[in-house]
């Protein structure tokens, strides 16, 4: 598995209104600026993120996106899957149905177990935490002038 490059712009664009939770509403351009991300890209993956009930998206000459959910209570399993849908490593995991081998395959218990310990990894770190740990890293970077 491979995390896309939609779910790392939703995790920069969250971790970057994680960052500033003192300012409700941030423009996209600042984001998109501020953390590397196309803007249009950016425009698509915060339709996905709104969808998921992450952020709220304000119109208008003052608009932007607005973190709805505290960093506390926001995860990275929770993002990635919001973007790239339900994590699998294989296609047995996924589809069980497509592999006859299933029941004797030692093989598929390590894809199950190595999928379980990812869903936990990311599952167990926050916003919060990334940002936390981050202190004055590219999540702090404000735009230039």
């Amino acid at each position: 598995m491979r995390l896309t490059r939609a779910g790392e712009y939703a995790i920069r664009c969250l971790l970057y209104l994680s960052q500033h939770r003192d300012r409700p509403i941030i423009s996209r351009k600042e984001i998109a600026e501020a953390m590397d991300i196309p803007a249009q890209f950016l425009g698509k993956v915060a339709q996905q993120l709104a969808r998921a009930g992450l952020i709220a998206i304000r119109q208008g000459a003052h608009g932007g996106y607005e973190l709805v959910a505290a960093p506390e209570d926001i995860t990275l399993l929770s993002v990635v899957e919001s973007i790239d849908g339900e994590i699998f490593l294989n296609d047995c995991i996924h589809r069980p149905d497509s592999c006859d081998r299933q029941a004797f395959c030692s093989v598929h218990l390590v894809w199950e177990r190595a999928r379980r310990q990812l869903r936990d990894t990311l599952a167990g770190t926050t916003l919060a935490r990334l940002v936390e740990e981050e202190g004055h890293g590219c999540a702090n970077r404000s735009p230039g002038p």
